[in-house]
């Protein structure tokens, strides 16, 4: 009777020390979680198409939907006609400046023809045929017909200069214009949704055909070729562990089986805080822990919310 029963103890304290030593085999564990991206809609509006689904592996910049924006191009095309508008309230000042030329062209012949009689007066003065006072009178004559020669260039200055500062005048009313359009150009190419990362489509917020709002979550995508690991380490394991460490990280396979990785520490928290309830560490009496993030390469087993145990000083494959 003695022996069997300290047979049976002896398989109890096997048993026991067995199961310390597989818990204590680990230095940390934590779950899996991935840098997630929120995707919505620059602009409000009814969703014209909307292509995705949940699963989906999209490539960045790629065009997964469409916010109607029929009220933005009718507002670009109003710009532009009022800007063709101003082009066509400008003066053109060829036509009064021709006629002032014309203007200009008889004057400059009638002075031509006084400066030849001037001429020829003043041969017959020479000759005794012609007097002082014929000479006096082209002169005056010639005069005048500069004098008017003068207000006719003037005229034709005042007017270009006129139209020239009534155009401009016009035509600054039309840089605005332009950026308003170049403005409303840039919210219709914000009308088109594009993808931000090459991920997976974790959730879908929204359909196609529904209204969305500016900034309203549409899909939440992730990059899952990698994947973080969150554990949790005490105080006292801090000295152990630095940034760029490689670690194993190990994953339930099977019942009593388990999957190796390795894993690089990208993070270490500068706070402490308390045990979360989901988490055993190596020293369970330690109150306060330390976050780490882990970059594990995903082959396709390692899924966000599985849990996950840290081997310092160890690599897996």
């Amino acid at each position: 009777m003695k022996s069997n029963i300290f047979l049976s103890a002896g398989i109890l304290l096997l048993t026991v020390t067995g199961c310390s030593n597989t818990e204590n085999a680990f230095d940390a564990s934590g779950t899996f979680e991935s840098d997630e991206v929120i995707v919505s809609s620059e602009l409000p509006g009814k969703l014209v198409t909307f292509n995705v689904q949940e699963g989906q592996l999209i490539n960045k910049d790629s065009v997964v939907g469409i916010v109607d924006a029929k009220n933005l191009s009718l507002q670009e095309e109003q710009v532009e006609a009022s800007i063709k508008a101003l082009n066509e309230k400008t003066v053109n000042a060829a036509p009064s400046v021709q006629l002032l030329n014309n203007q200009l062209a008889v004057q400059q012949s009638q002075k031509d023809n006084l400066l030849h009689e001037k001429k020829r007066i003043e041969n017959l003065i020479k000759a005794d045929a012609a007097t002082g006072k014929q000479l006096d009178d082209i002169n005056a004559q010639i005069d005048v017909v500069d004098k008017q020669i003068k207000v006719t260039q003037q005229q034709i200055n005042v007017q270009l200069n006129n139209t020239a500062t009534q155009n401009r005048s016009i035509l600054s009313e039309a840089d605005p214009l332009k950026k308003r359009a170049a403005q409303i150009q840039d919210q219709v190419q914000r009308a088109n949704i594009i993808n931000p990362i090459t991920g997976t489509v974790i959730t879908k917020y929204a359909e196609q055909g529904e209204i969305t709002a500016s900034g309203k979550a549409l899909y939440k995508i992730a990059d899952l070729s990698y994947l973080n690991l969150r554990a949790y380490f005490s105080g006292t394991q801090l000295p152990q562990i630095k940034l760029g460490q490689t670690v194993k990280v190990m994953i339930d396979d099977g019942a009593k089986k388990y999957k190796a990785y390795s894993g690089v520490i990208t993070w270490v928290s500068d706070k402490a805080e308390f045990t979360p309830k989901t988490i055993q560490t190596k020293e369970e009496r330690a109150n306060l822990v330390y976050a780490v993030k882990i970059k594990v390469k995903n082959d396709g087993f390692l899924k966000i919310g599985m849990y996950g145990e840290v081997v310092l000083g160890g690599e897996g494959k």
